[in-house]
């Protein structure tokens, strides 16, 4: 089946842009123009991405973005006309997989597109291991499923895809471009914020005290480890 792909922005232009590469591409588009009809476009219609405006009447994409991230894990690419690295920190920090700059180049945005979608996939990285636990954290690989203190942990794709790698390295340690090379692909290897707001995050959820973590530990300078033996 065609990859459903939501577009939000208020720019007609950008919307028929967008539209138009995507379906050349063989996606399914579909679009709204502002926050709150996007919304309700994504609870009828669960697309597969959600590329979102940033700047929009009514609701913009960082209450679009949080309130979305209440309940679902659907992948998010964030634009923005304002390139301020708070502002993609903010939309990382927020949920957001992704964090495009306008303008852009359609080749730029259909390879963030393919990134994005394919740390969705099911299929992960090939292991000896079905499982890690460590205390009271299970990571199943076979079920794509984490799981703390009995309780299922939700991660979105990207969360989850950073988790993994880790994981399935326990004890070695990965340096910052390993991480984002293998993670979000080549063309994000300059891309550091991107991983320290995702360890952020995923300490946020797996760690009892995220401030001093167990499980995902800094290597200073260097990138970061993963240990399963608390």
């Amino acid at each position: 089946m065609k990859k459903r792909i939501l577009i939000v922005d208020d720019e007609l232009s950008i919307l028929k842009f967008l539209r138009s590469n995507l379906e050349d591409r063989g996606y399914t588009a579909i679009s709204a123009t502002n926050g709150e009809e996007a919304l309700h476009i994504i609870e009828r219609e669960l697309p597969d991405l959600i590329i979102l405006d940033v700047m929009m009447p009514k609701m913009d994409g960082f209450e679009v973005c949080r309130q979305l991230r209440e309940w679902s894990q659907i992948p998010i690419i964030m634009l923005s006309a304002r390139g301020d690295e708070k502002d993609k920190v903010k939309c990382l920090d927020l949920g957001a997989d992704d964090y495009i700059v306008k303008p852009f180049g359609a080749n730029e945005l259909m390879a963030r597109v393919s990134a994005v979608l394919r740390r969705t996939r099911t299929a992960g990285i090939s292991t000896t291991k079905s499982s890690i636990t460590s205390g009271d954290l299970v990571i199943n690989f076979a079920k794509r499923q984490v799981t703390r203190a009995g309780t299922e942990v939700k991660l979105t794709p990207t969360e989850y895809s950073l988790l993994q790698e880790l994981a399935m390295n326990s004890g070695k340690v990965l340096t910052h471009t390993q991480l984002l090379k293998r993670v979000w692909g080549s063309e994000y290897q300059d891309e550091r914020e991107y991983l320290h707001v995702f360890v952020r995050r995923l300490r946020s959820k797996l760690e009892s005290d995220p401030n001093h973590p167990r499980y995902i530990l800094n290597v200073s300078g260097v990138g970061y480890q993963f240990t399963d033996s608390g």
